[in-house]
């Protein structure tokens, strides 16, 4: 079977691509390993920057049914160090430019904006092969193959697809997290729901810290992040929750109370994760069919936001460029191409640099001080 555009991975890059597309008469096939939309949790809240995530958005036609599903007040922030003084407390100035949303409400906007059929869910690429000339033959581990003229990997960090235009692999970036979540926090957490405030919670010290955020139905989710070797997070059975707390707890020893109770009082299971990244300036010679984008093209620590807005942005940029160029392949991945190697580089090093100042010796001081150039500069 031949396909037109062939989209390995149904995230948020790639849907917002297959939308584009769609937008623009052009059909395409989403292939995804995953058997159903619900086979996986889809993680948190995402602020959606409207320099790209929002120009993505409005790129797909969905500008209308992206605004209902903004979590009013979501912007708020609050800065803390580790022994609970508050050192900013801002609420959501309701200016919408970097508005929350729920990702799996997000996904599940994108999803229903594509045709039936779009996606083909349960398929696993097991092997690509170059047949030249621009074409690429992919197998499933269910059977069967299909042929493409043009290929694009939206498949993620570890992504099948890179290996055919660049030998980078994702390295580890020195930080750890730890994933929990508090249910209905604000009738059975209301300590925790009191630390994290109404948005977003950055409690800062040096080489640790809680990042988290207030979720749309009333629950927190919490990050727990830790400077750590390589393969310290799988030394930890995380599995046994009672010993994963108290490694937490030593870990966190010297903090206040109100942080211990992040970690006494999470529900269900800890959530261990490792945070990797590309090489700042990744990119690739030009390959026939064939391209990349989001976590495939530029994984990056989250210290930058702009992880799930770049991957939205790629696809809604790659859509456009195969649309500007009807018939011409190679011309419209030059073109999407040159530009999404300007932008990744850009993210990337912010990325690694806030992910240094977060968690640097003077935390949270370091963040705050950025958070006011900011602010000076608007």
């Amino acid at each position: 079977m031949t396909t037109p555009v062939t989209i390995v991975g149904a995230g948020l890059g790639g849907l917002t691509l297959a939308r584009v597309l769609h937008v623009h008469g052009i059909p395409s096939a989403i292939y995804e390993l995953d058997a159903s939309p619900e086979a996986r949790t889809q993680g948190g809240m995402l602020d959606i920057h409207d320099y790209n995530g929002q120009v993505a958005i409005g790129a797909a036609g969905l500008t209308e049914q992206f605004q209902k599903i903004i979590h009013p007040g979501g912007e708020a922030t609050r800065i803390l160090d580790k022994h609970g003084t508050v050192h900013s407390d801002e609420p959501d100035d309701g200016d919408g430019g970097r508005p929350e949303v729920d990702r799996g409400q997000l996904r599940r906007m994108l999803l229903d904006s594509l045709p039936d059929g779009t996606i083909r869910w349960g398929s696993k690429v097991t092997a690509i092969r170059s047949l030249g000339d621009g074409r690429h033959e992919l197998t499933f581990a269910a059977g069967g193959t299909v042929t493409t003229g043009l290929l694009v990997g939206a498949d993620g960090a570890w992504s099948r697809v890179r290996p055919l235009v660049s030998d980078a692999e994702p390295a580890y970036a020195g930080m750890s997290f730890v994933e929990v979540d508090h249910h209905d926090a604000a009738a059975r957490h209301p300590g925790p729901a009191r630390t994290v405030g109404a948005g977003m919670l950055f409690a800062l010290g040096a080489g640790q810290g809680f990042l988290a955020h207030a979720e749309t139905d009333g629950s927190l989710h919490v990050y727990i992040a830790m400077a750590k070797p390589a393969g310290w997070i799988d030394t930890v059975d995380w599995a046994d929750t009672s010993k994963g707390r108290a490694v937490l707890l030593e870990e966190f020893h010297d903090w206040a109370p109100e942080f211990h109770a992040l970690i006494t009082e999470a529900d269900g299971d800890l959530i261990p994760r490792a945070i990797n990244a590309l090489p700042v300036e990744h990119r690739w010679d030009r390959v026939p069919g064939v391209t990349l984008l989001g976590d495939a093209a530029h994984l990056m620590s989250p210290f930058a936001g702009e992880g799930a807005n770049l991957a939205m942005l790629d696809g809604a940029e790659l859509g456009k460029a195969i649309a500007a160029h009807p018939g011409d392949v190679e011309a419209a991945l030059a073109a999407y191409e040159d530009d999404l190697f300007t932008r990744s580089a850009e993210a990337a090093g912010d990325a690694a640099r806030n992910l240094e100042l977060c968690f640097d010796e003077r935390a949270p001081h370091s963040l705050l001080e950025q958070f006011a150039a900011y602010a000076e500069a608007r």
